[in-house]
């Protein structure tokens, strides 16, 4: 369904100069009149399974490349979208999914057999696989837009036009651009409201919604502006030992960066002191970042400074909601966020759900801050973040970021919706499998050792079985992979795994990590071969006896 300049839409392909200019008044025009085919799809197509779809997943994440550059493996980070192959067990959902380069036949094979009550082969046939082939660092969706023949391609795979969407990680005018081009709503928030999500608007949505939050300066431009915020933060309040600074628009806090005040005068000569120490005392979470990059990428996105949150026991919890076409406010979630880095500012994973002293307190808290979004006009998919603190009263719960779009909790929890058919009961922040069984799980996207660059994903998925580690449908427990185009180049995966309890869950992916340790392991004389003196890596050649082997431990699952 292509759409014309004069808003008027043809099911044949229109020539590209057709098309009005990208980003211009035209062009939003047209977006705006896409997104209003939404409402009355939520409304009859999306609560009916039988009802035929045809769902265009971009798995682009349209952000910051520099940003994006701090992630290990990044560009195999699409295939964390591959979540939504499991739309496919509604038999009349036909798909398309667009990536930058292939994906392995044997990672798709995986997902389709992970379908409950469909046969792998009849998912299959609904499933359309494109690709740009292209492994350069710009975003997908631009990639897309520079080939008018995949755009072609793309349009004539829908096969039921009039009950498409476009699904994507963020929005931005690219994705704009191709919902126009495709004639396609797009089931995300509006790019002109992105700026919601930056960490200077965030602050101010919290104060509208009545949420706390830390003390702190946001709207900052450069590094005068840090300067005179880490002072009067340290000014306010005497006793402040460190404060975060952060970019506006980085994420995974990767974009964060921590400042000591230890040793600063308690004369006048505060902002002098910092002015000097700024560039040697910060200490980035992103690795290899140097003061002079990030000041200067500062000065591009802006950005806030926040005092340090301090506590014996602190948790990093968040909320996972959605606004949907209805303009109805959803919780979806809640998790704990499990964190890393030089000061545990770095998302590595979650677990499902947060703990159950305060889950209802920030679902409370994400649902004031969904109203607030909902009346600026946001649709579509976001997450909260929290800094949780444990006091002799009670906890504390300080709102510190919104991320506008799907993130790192969005794909454990569709695995777990789509596999065991439940539902979250917002009453009690608990998941339900059919039948009232709760369900749990412990999810990461960094599961990383230099031995695994020595795997294929067919080799995980064989090392699963093996051990008994695949995910059970009768059981409804295990692990079900995801990331696993990067293990051979970056010895890199995901996994959820779901259980019947938190410490089950735990359990599951502890017990994964001895297995897949055992089974990984190079003799010292191999490990040496392959890897030297840590210099280098090499695939371990599979030609080699089996008596070079470390025979694994017996395990049971």
């Amino acid at each position: 369904m292509m759409q014309a300049q004069d808003g008027s839409t043809d099911h044949g392909v229109f020539p590209h100069h057709l098309f009005p200019q990208p980003e211009s008044a035209a062009e939003k025009r047209a977006f705006a009149q896409l997104q209003t085919h939404l409402a009355p799809m939520f409304k009859q197509v999306f609560p009916n399974p039988m009802a035929p779809r045809t769902v265009i997943v971009i798995p682009s994440h349209s952000l910051d490349s520099e940003e994006l550059s701090k992630i290990t493996g990044i560009h195999h980070y699409e295939e964390r979208l591959l979540c939504l192959l499991m739309l496919l067990q509604l038999p009349r959902t036909q798909m398309i999914f667009v990536t930058s380069l292939p994906i392995d036949p044997t990672i798709i094979d995986y997902y389709l057999h992970l379908l409950p009550g469909i046969p792998g082969n009849h998912a299959r046939r609904r499933l359309t696989l494109l690709s740009c082939h292209d492994s350069s660092q710009i975003p997908l969706t631009l990639k897309i837009l520079q080939r008018p023949r995949l755009l072609q391609r793309i349009q004539k795979a829908i096969a039921v036009p009039d009950a498409a969407h476009i699904s994507c990680f963020n929005a931005t005018n690219l994705e704009r651009t191709l919902a126009v081009q495709l004639g396609v709503p797009l089931y995300a928030c509006d790019p002109a409201l992105a700026y919601l999500g930056n960490k200077s608007k965030g602050r101010e949505i919290f104060r509208e919604a009545g949420v706390l939050l830390p003390d702190g300066v946001e709207n900052l431009r450069d590094d005068q502006d840090i300067v005179d915020a880490l002072t009067s933060l340290k000014e306010h309040n005497p006793a402040l030992s460190r404060a975060v600074i952060k970019l506006n628009d980085g994420f995974s806090g990767e974009g964060n960066a921590l400042f000591s005040y230890e040793g600063c005068p308690v004369n006048g000569r505060l902002r002098p002191w910092i002015q000097k120490e700024l560039p040697q005392r910060i200490r980035f979470e992103a690795t290899h970042e140097t003061w002079t990059n990030y000041r200067q990428k500062f000065i591009e996105m802006g950005g806030i400074v926040e005092s340090w949150i301090e506590g014996e026991y602190k948790r990093s919890p968040s909320v996972q909601a959605r606004i949907n076409p209805l303009r109805q406010p959803v919780i979806i979630s809640t998790h704990d966020q499990i964190l890393g880095g030089p000061s545990g500012q770095v998302f590595l994973g979650c677990s499902f759900p947060a703990d159950e002293a305060y889950r209802l307190d920030i679902q409370e808290a994400g649902m004031r801050i969904a109203e607030k979004l909902r009346d600026y006009g946001v649709l579509g998919r976001f997450g909260v973040d929290f800094i949780s603190v444990k006091t002799a009263v009670g906890w504390s719960h300080y709102a510190i970021e919104i991320n506008l779009r799907k993130g790192g909790t969005t794909l454990p929890f569709l695995m777990l919706q789509f596999l065991t058919n439940g539902e979250y009961d917002s009453q009690t922040g608990l998941f339900h499998a059919p039948g009232g069984r709760p369900r749990y799980y412990y999810a990461s996207d960094n599961l990383q050792n230099r031995n695994y660059r020595n795997l294929a994903p067919e080799d995980l998925i064989d090392i699963s079985i093996a051990n008994q580690l695949h995910f059970h449908a009768t059981k409804q427990e295990g692990i079900v992979f995801h990331l696993m185009g990067a293990l051979p180049e970056f010895g890199k995966f995901g996994a959820v795994c779901i259980g019947d309890s938190a410490e089950k869950a735990k359990s599951i992916y502890e017990h994964a990590l001895v297995v897949m340790k055992a089974e990984t392991q190079l003799p010292t004389y191999q490990e040496q071969h392959v890897y030297g003196n840590g210099n280098g890596y090499g695939r371990f050649p599979r030609t080699l006896p089996a008596s070079h082997y470390k025979q694994p431990p017996s395990l049971s699952a």
